[in-house]
């Protein structure tokens, strides 16, 4: 019986910790936010290491949050590319420090319970951020990275503010049951 339930526990853990949980990018900001996204194994080992891969750096215009239904959401890697606004074709994958490998969305080892999936976690942006329409920068040194408090596999704060304070992002995650939402917001 007791090793039943340290099944049952540890597949609920894992599920529990899978990428399956969804990403949301609010960009709340007058710039246009250009860069990478990234997920990696946080409970040990920081690999498979996944960042977006087709296109390469993820464009969300100024302005493009939940409040309009704009906002960059990726409930998964599979699913995105049917239901996001922003579709990331293909995804570069990292199993080690010498080991690369580009797959395309719908490739079976990026589907929800697929070994990617389940051993992954939404985690990072790394950005600049743009006049609107332009590559012309954002004033004010508005582009960095920032990763979740949890992530100890890529040296970024979790909050980051512009030297004069007009701008800044955060990165933050809310459970809800066994799902992670990660939250990346630009201010």
């Amino acid at each position: 019986m007791k090793k039943i339930l340290t099944v049952l526990g540890l597949a609920a853990f894992s599920f529990g910790y899978s990428q399956g949980g969804t990403f949301v990018l609010n960009n709340y900001s007058q710039y246009d936010y250009e860069g990478y996204i990234i997920a990696n194994n946080i409970a040990g080992g920081c690999y498979p290491y996944i960042t977006s891969a087709n296109p390469e750096l993820v464009k969300v215009p100024a302005n493009s949050h939940m409040g309009n239904g704009n906002e960059l959401r990726y409930d998964n890697y599979r699913d995105q590319f049917n239901s996001s606004p922003y579709p990331m074709a293909s995804w570069n994958i990292n199993t080690s420090s010498t080991s690369s490998v580009t797959r395309p969305w719908n490739h079976p080892s990026l589907m929800q319970g697929g070994v990617f999936s389940l051993n992954t976690r939404w985690a990072t942006i790394k950005f600049a951020m743009f006049y609107p329409g332009t590559h012309i920068n954002a004033p004010d040194q508005f582009g960095t990275s920032v990763t979740i408090a949890a992530n100890s596999c890529y040296n970024a704060p979790d909050y980051y503010s512009t030297p004069s304070g007009s701008n800044s992002a955060e990165i933050f995650t809310i459970t809800n049951g066994t799902i992670v939402y990660t939250y990346a917001q630009l201010y």
